[in-house]
């Protein structure tokens, strides 16, 4: 075997990390269906402002929420349901059937629960002291 060289880059260049996704699709299309990658995101502004947001993705059936924030002096109004319910909506016309997500106890456990989300596993001290939940959920 030649001589590997290992290479740490905290800001890899974006043509390197595109030719390993693309390498891992290739693979994974040996054993499943294409995984129609597709971004979900929704964007809230005020006054041009935003406000709120929620960045995701759908793939093989599944919708995913990868990251979804509400600026606090709008939380607790209904804001992030209509957010939540708009995504949802779209996953389901793209094909989703399920949806999953991962979050914190300090974060917002508790409104997914609410929204039916599932807890499915949890590890502990991550970061220490609390839990990270892997949730999901059945779509209409």
């Amino acid at each position: 075997m030649k001589d590997l060289n290992y290479e740490f880059d905290n800001n890899p260049d974006e043509s390197s990390v595109n030719y390993i996704k693309e390498e891992l699709n290739k693979y994974n299309q040996k054993f499943s269906q294409p995984d129609n990658y597709k971004k979900l995101e929704i964007i809230v502004r005020v006054d041009n402002k935003i406000i709120a947001g929620l960045a995701g993705c759908t793939y093989w059936g599944w919708f995913y929420i990868d990251r979804f924030w509400i600026e606090e002096s709008y939380r607790g109004k209904g804001l992030g349901s209509k957010i939540l319910n708009k995504a949802e909506s779209e996953a389901v016309k793209r094909g989703c059937k399920f949806a999953h997500l991962d979050t914190h106890d300090f974060q917002a456990l508790q409104f997914y629960k609410k929204k039916g989300y599932r807890v499915k596993s949890r590890l502990k001290d991550l970061p220490e002291g609390y839990y990270k939940y892997l949730m999901w959920k059945k779509l209409a």
